[in-house]
C-alpha cells in the first residue's frame, strides 16, 4: 500500500511516499481503509523525535513506526477477533498507532467511533486528537462552567479552535488569544473577545480569568498566574518553544506547575489527553447537534503530507489541516 514513511528522525524532508505492507488487525482491532487523516503537532514530534524523552517509546535512534499520522477517518474493511461493535462498511473516525498517512491502518476498537453523520471524511479526520484534547481540557482539567471567564491561548490553532467552542457551549465568557489574521475565525467560534498577542500581553488586564487554557505555549508561569484569579485554574497543554532538549516545554507543565500549585491557591494542571471511544462519541453528539464544528484551513493530497507537517510544526496554521488518501 502507499504510505508516507520515514527511516530517520529529522525535519519534513525525511518524509516520503513509499510502498509498505498493509497492517494486519490484531484481536480487539479493526482494519480501516483510510479516506482522510488529520495533522496535529504530535505528528511533528514523532517525525523529529523531539523532545528526546519520548524516544524510549518512539525509538531511540530511528522511529519504531515508519508511517506517520495518528488521526483518521475511513471505512472499516475487517474486524479483528473479539470485535463486535464494528463491521465492514462502517464509516468511523479515531486514532491509530500504525500510521494514518496510508491507504490502510489498524486501530483498537476502543479508540474509534462512528463518524459524525454531518461531516465529510476530511472534516472528521481532524477531530480525534485535537477535539479529545480540548474536551478533556475544558470539561475535566479546567472544570469550565456557566459564568466563568476563560482565556484560551492559541485559540486559532487546532486544539484552541475546539477549546473556544467547548468553553462557550459550557456557558463561559471566552477570550481568545491569537494573531490579528485569526481574530475573525476565533470570534466566529464563540469568543466574545480577542486578545492580539502582538500588541497586548495576557496579564495586561490583571487577574481576571477564572480558567486559562495555554496550548503549546512558552510564557512563564509567573506571567500566566498574574492573569489568573487567586483561586483560578491554569491548564497547560504541551509546550513547543521553551524548555530543555530532553523534556522540551513539558518541563513547565510537569515540574514547574505542580511546584507552583503547592505554594498558591491557584490550581496549575499539566495534561496529556487520553484517547478513547467515549469521548469520540461525545464529540460526535456535539458536532451533529451543531454545537461544535471543525475549522479546516486546508486539505493536502498524500503526496504533499510533508508540507502539511512542516506547516503544523511552524505553529501558525489557522484551525486544522487534513490529508486525503
Amino acid at each position: 500500500m502507499r504510505a508516507v514513511v520515514q527511516d530517520v528522525y529529522g525535519e519534513a524532508d525525511v518524509l516520503r511516499v513509499g510502498d509498505v505492507d498493509p497492517p494486519v488487525p490484531q484481536p480487539g482491532e479493526v482494519l480501516i481503509r483510510v479516506v482522510a487523516a488529520g495533522v496535529d503537532p504530535g505528528v511533528w514530534h514523532m517525525m523529529t523525535g523531539r523532545p528526546w524523552a519520548m524516544r524510549p517509546v518512539t525509538g531511540l535512534r530511528v522511529p519504531k513506526v515508519r508511517v506517520r499520522g495518528r488521526d483518521l477517518a475511513g471505512v472499516v474493511e475487517q474486524a479483528g477477533e473479539g470485535v463486535t461493535g464494528f463491521r465492514p462498511g462502517d464509516e468511523v473516525y479515531g486514532t491509530t498507532s500504525t500510521g494514518s498517512f496510508a491507504e490502510y491502518a489498524t486501530a483498537p476498537a476502543a479508540r474509534i467511533a462512528a463518524k459524525p453523520a454531518n461531516l465529510s471524511f476530511e472534516q472528521a479526520a481532524v477531530v480525534p486528537v485535537s477535539g479529545t484534547t480540548a474536551l478533556q481540557a475544558i470539561r475535566d482539567a479546567g472544570r469550565v462552567g456557566p459564568g466563568l471567564r476563560v482565556l484560551v491561548i492559541g485559540a486559532g490553532g487546532g486544539v484552541g479552535s475546539y477549546a473556544v467552542q467547548l468553553a462557550a457551549a459550557a456557558g463561559a465568557e471566552v477570550t481568545g488569544v491569537c494573531g490579528a489574521a485569526k481574530a475573525d475565525l476565533v470570534r466566529s467560534l464563540g469568543a466574545t473577545d480577542v486578545l492580539d498577542y502582538r500588541t497586548e500581553e495576557v496579564d495586561a488586564r490583571g487577574p481576571v480569568f477564572d480558567v486559562i487554557v495555554d496550548i503549546a505555549g512558552s510564557r512563564r508561569l509567573s506571567l500566566l498566574r498574574r492573569a489568573l484569579t487567586p483561586r483560578g485554574t491554569l491548564v497547560l497543554i504541551g509546550g513547543e518553544a521553551r524548555g530543555t532538549a530532553l523534556l522540551g516545554g513539558m518541563s513547565r507543565a510537569w515540574i514547574a506547575a505542580p511546584l507552583a500549585s503547592l505554594v498558591s491557591g491557584q490550581r496549575l494542571v499539566g495534561m496529556i489527553a487520553k484517547e478513547n471511544a467515549d469521548d469520540l462519541r461525545a464529540l460526535a453528539e456535539l458536532i451533529e447537534s451543531g454545537t461544535l464544528r471543525p475549522a479546516v484551513e486546508r486539505v493536502f493530497p498524500l503526496s504533499a503530507a510533508a508540507e502539511a507537517v512542516r506547516l503544523v510544526g511552524g505553529g501558525h496554521t489557522g484551525g486544522k489541516l487534513a490529508v486525503t488518501v
